[in-house]
């Protein structure tokens, strides 16, 4: 994600609708006995191309969740989306998890498994496929499928990128 493109955002002017990935009880060994907290994986996004995502860890479920929205407006990128769906295909990798999400027809609506799910309907996209393979670890399926959309160009970027025009891009 240190990508040169990758378009940081600014959270205070835009609202989010947060979505929990995964919710996970994790304990501490002590001498005392075992401590018990929670750690929760949170996606947020404006359903129009800014997404990110946050960890949030705390002895309580609804303060480890608050925790992550908070983390997750931290971390969030820009995605072109046109039309519902996305410029092109594209694959991410994370760790172990690799993910391929590419454009699908209207009406197709989001094929994807849980983690990728929230994530791809937080940006806004209506009609996609995906497919996740290695891992299924949540964590790292998110982080697979942020870096997918964050390595994202629309056609008016590769236009400029390669100092032609719109056509050249389209026909050539």
């Amino acid at each position: 994600m240190s990508d040169a493109n990758v378009k940081r955002v600014k959270s205070s002017e835009i609202e989010f609708k947060d979505r929990l990935v995964s919710i996970q009880r994790v304990t501490k060994v002590t001498k005392g006995g075992r401590t018990f907290s929670f750690s929760a994986i949170v996606v947020v996004g404006n359903e129009n191309g800014v997404v990110g995502y946050g960890l949030g860890k705390a002895k309580e479920v609804t303060a480890a969740i608050a925790k992550g929205i908070d983390d997750a407006k931290k971390h969030l990128i820009k995605v072109p989306v046109l039309k519902g769906t996305l410029p092109h295909e594209q694959t991410g990798k994370y760790s172990g998890a690799k993910v391929y999400i590419q454009p699908a027809a209207p009406g197709t609506g989001v094929i994807a498994g849980g983690a990728m799910r929230a994530v791809l309907e937080s940006v806004g996209v209506k009609n996609v496929l995906a497919k996740s393979k290695g891992s299924s670890n949540p964590h790292s399926v998110v982080k697979a499928t942020i870096n997918a959309l964050s390595l994202m160009r629309d056609p008016y970027t590769v236009a400029q990128v390669r100092g032609v025009d719109l056509d050249t891009v389209f026909n050539g």
